[in-house]
């Protein structure tokens, strides 16, 4: 719990994270040695933090460079014994933006950001990631390993950036977190459809990011849409763990305290918008769409449809376009939602990808046209790397006849 705190203070002071964790688990070790023989004192977190700090000022001292190092850290941290405790929170809590903000920098490649913020902030080990991600657990430590040396050797500063750059950071590091629930959420390769550990990694590091930066709308528009996405979990999957499609599935059991946080938390989003909406809060716009809606076919598909066509200007995608398809389905039919998929057969980021074939079975099927939409089903079985999404494409493919 205390880890994420600690390695963000601790890299204040040595700035190399790689380091800064080695030291966060040196605390730890010193308090699984003193604890049972002293007692557990009143704030083990300012215990960890006052040893693992002593620790990174013994470093700095022991460097041949410590006079610079010094004069960096500052006058406070010249004496043996930094203070039992954390001299301000608010400072803490600066750390660990700043911490978010280096695990997620651009110079690292997205599997690289991912690995390190999952260890260093959701407090995973390597054998957890690799499993997460049906990776080697030696292809994870090398990413983690690299990671760590990139933003040493290209001296990446421990801060939280300002103006165009923090907007332009503020995206790797939603996006990071996004991927991460997106995993858990719809696994992409394996046995199962769910990893609900991973979906509460990032939601966790969702409400910590927005209670951060109370300020950025796109912020609480992700932990908004993490939570009405969340608060689906339970239903989006049957008695054998086969998935459950959005219009099949029981809403008495969605989470309703979820979606009251999704609610809050987008109020939050829209009380500090200025100027349009972020791509963020528009998804949790159309999420809270089907939150309020009682059943599939009660939801505001205008609505929805008007809200991706939106997403679509501020954020083009083909998987935008292909999810406006679905909305422009169920408000205005299955024709000229096909045409809108049609466009889409070109686009070269979706030659390999099973939902456009999967979502075109769909409206041909609703169409009549059952030969074409059994030949497309079969199709996106046959791109899908998840067994369980395989199964229920397949069992599509069976409903639309020989």
């Amino acid at each position: 719990m205390e880890s994420p705190r600690i390695i963000a203070g601790v890299t204040r002071v040595v700035r190399d994270v790689g380091i800064a964790e080695e030291l966060a688990q040196d605390a730890l070790v010193a308090a699984l040695e003193q604890w049972p023989r002293d007692g557990v004192p009143d704030n083990p977190g300012a215990w960890l933090m006052a040893i693992a700090r002593r620790r990174a000022v013994d470093l700095v001292r022991r460097r041949e460079n410590y006079a610079r190092k010094l004069a960096e850290i500052g006058r406070d941290l010249s004496e043996t014994a930094p203070p039992e405790e954390p001299a301000d929170p608010e400072d803490i809590d600066d750390d660990l933006l700043r911490l978010v903000f280096t695990t997620c920098h651009p110079v690292l490649s997205a599997e690289a950001r991912t690995a390190l913020t999952l260890r260093l902030l959701g407090g995973l080990t390597t054998p957890e990631i690799a499993r997460a991600f049906l990776v080697p657990e030696a292809t994870v430590a090398q990413r983690i390993v690299r990671a760590k040396r990139t933003l040493a050797t290209k001296n990446i500063a421990f801060e939280v950036p300002y103006g165009p750059d923090r907007e332009a950071r503020l995206g790797s590091v939603l996006d990071v977190i996004y991927l991460i629930f997106n995993e858990g959420y719809a696994a992409t390769a394996g046995d199962d459809w769910l990893r609900p550990s991973l979906c509460e990694d990032a939601l966790r590091l969702a409400r910590l990011l927005s209670a951060l930066m109370p300020k950025e709308p796109e912020v609480h528009g992700l932990a908004a849409l993490l939570e009405f996405q969340a608060s689906r979990t339970a239903a989006r999957t049957g008695p054998g763990g086969e998935p459950v499609l959005l219009r099949d599935q029981n809403r008495s059991r969605w989470n309703r305290m979820l979606i009251a946080r999704g609610i809050k938390a987008l109020g939050r989003a829209e009380a500090t918008v200025t100027g349009a909406p972020g791509p963020y809060v528009l998804q949790a716009t159309i999420a809270a769409c089907h939150a309020h809606a009682y059943s599939y076919e009660e939801t505001d598909w205008p609505a929805i449809a008007t809200l991706y066509a939106l997403l679509a200007a501020r954020a083009p995608s083909p998987v935008v376009e292909l999810n406006r398809a679905v909305a422009v389905s169920m408000a205005q039919g299955p024709a000229p939602a096909l045409e809108i998929v049609d466009a889409l057969t070109k686009e070269p980021a979706l030659l390999d990808y099973h939902l456009l074939p999967s979502v075109r079975g769909d409206l041909l099927a609703r169409l009549g046209r059952t030969t074409e939409a059994r030949a497309e089903f079969e199709r996106a079985a046959a791109l899908t790397r998840n067994e369980r999404e395989r199964e229920l494409l397949l069992a599509r493919a069976r409903e639309c006849g020989p």
